[in-house]
């Protein structure tokens, strides 16, 4: 697929990762819808980048709020044919912690976010990639999730964050096989250290300590990198049913 033909729903597109993704789709000729709980920055995203992009206050655990921001982005632009799942949480916690057992709604609430909130989008979305006109290469859609180093190299503290990714890597080869038939590629990416929102609270000595853990290049990945990969995902019909790593061959050491 085009950049320039498409129309994207990004969830947590209005920082981050996500932001990233939205800004280059426009950037490249397409449409992006914003979804995300961030009414300030995605209003104000959106209303920078004008008509190629909308913003849908968006819960991705809640169907009726899913729902309603893919009906927002159709009636804008006509059509949906990409989404990309940025939206994601981190909540760090032991299993046995100073105060007890991990409480059990922590664990939760992190794979309802990343996980189950992933496949909510991805479900209702590619019933309306469904029914798009194929292109030449028979394409209906592409749907990109986005996964973590951490779904293989899990760090102490992490087990909600890395369970949450984890299920990513193997929610995408089966639902890829499931869309084969309509035209509808599925990935993921799987980020290392990125500069994200995660890290802006961050003291500087801190933050080049992380950069010095990635072998090279010996700095935290740029969010316009993993947009970068999205576009070669979305343009490159032979990716499907995979997860990329995008981590300059760190590996997560265990705390």
């Amino acid at each position: 697929m085009k950049m320039s033909e498409c129309v994207a729903i990004v969830t947590g597109g209005a920082s981050g990762l996500g932001e990233a993704v939205v800004r280059n789709f426009v950037a490249k000729g397409g449409k992006a819808a914003i979804l995300d709980v961030q009414e300030e920055r995605g209003n104000r995203l959106a209303a920078e980048l004008g008509s190629s992009a909308v913003f849908a206050r968006t819960d991705v655990t809640s169907e009726e709020s899913v729902a309603a921001a893919i009906e927002k982005t159709i009636g804008a632009f006509g059509r949906l044919n990409v989404v990309v799942n940025c939206a994601g949480i981190v909540t760090p916690g032991k299993v046995i912690g100073r105060n007890g057992p991990m409480p059990l709604a922590a664990y939760e609430g992190v794979i309802r976010v990343n996980l189950v909130g992933s496949f909510n989008v991805i479900r209702l979305a590619a019933e309306k990639m469904a029914g798009n006109e194929p292109n030449e290469e028979g394409e209906r859609g592409v749907v990109v999730s986005t996964a973590s180093v951490a779904a293989y190299e899990g760090q102490i503290g992490q087990a909600a964050y890395s369970s949450s990714k984890a299920g990513l890597v193997g929610l995408t080869l089966p639902v890829a096989r499931e869309l084969a038939d309509l035209g509808i590629r599925v990935m993921a990416i799987a980020p290392g250290l990125f500069e994200t929102p995660m890290f802006d609270a961050l003291p500087e000595k801190a933050r080049e300590a992380l950069a010095q853990m990635t072998p090279f290049p010996r700095r935290l990945g740029r969010p316009a990198e993993f947009a970068k990969l999205v576009e070669a995902i979305v343009e490159i019909p032979m990716l499907n049913g995979s997860t990329i790593r995008l981590d300059g061959a760190i590996r997560m050491r265990e705390k």
